[in-house]
């Protein structure tokens, strides 16, 4: 036996370090949150994602009491960019959240199937997706999906 490491490499913003198309973005994400249908959780996610051209398609949690028929707010921002600009390579996604009318302190990254989703569309475009992941004390920056999924199952090993 023998061991290994995964190290998923990040940068640490402040807010106010962003560009300010990152904090356009991020902006856009907190403000997604309030069209969050969270009546279960309370947890209010809200997404924006920016495509190659400069769309921005934006996104929230929307639950549901058969709790697997929800949709993540990542998930419900790229299922509209890709069903609205099926050609256009995603490039940069902001993720935002908030509880009890207060954004949170540290971030919040994408569940396992938000990844996996978005993983897919790396692939598809052959180009990584910057992931924004905003907390009132911080702002992480992720390079590509693949560092937040590293150990991917990304249709390779399919026949």
């Amino acid at each position: 036996m023998r061991e290994a490491q995964i190290i998923v490499p990040f940068q640490v913003f402040a807010y106010e370090e962003l560009s300010v198309e990152d904090r356009e973005l991020v902006d856009m994400a907190k403000a997604m949150t309030a069209t969050s249908y969270s009546p279960y959780s309370r947890f209010q996610v809200g997404a924006a994602l920016r495509l190659a051209d400069g769309q921005v398609f934006k996104g929230s949690n929307q639950e549901n009491a058969a709790f697997p028929s929800g949709l993540c707010a990542e998930r419900t921002a790229f299922f509209a960019a890709s069903a609205n600009a099926p050609e256009v390579p995603p490039v940069t996604l902001a993720i935002a959240a908030r509880t009890g009318g207060h954004f949170l302190e540290n971030l919040v990254a994408p569940c396992g199937a938000c990844r996996q989703s978005l993983l897919e569309a790396e692939t598809r475009f052959n180009q990584p997706i910057r992931v924004l992941l905003y907390g009132t004390s911080s702002t992480y920056v992720i390079q590509s999906i693949r560092d937040l999924l590293p150990l991917t199952f990304d249709g390779s090993e399919l026949p």
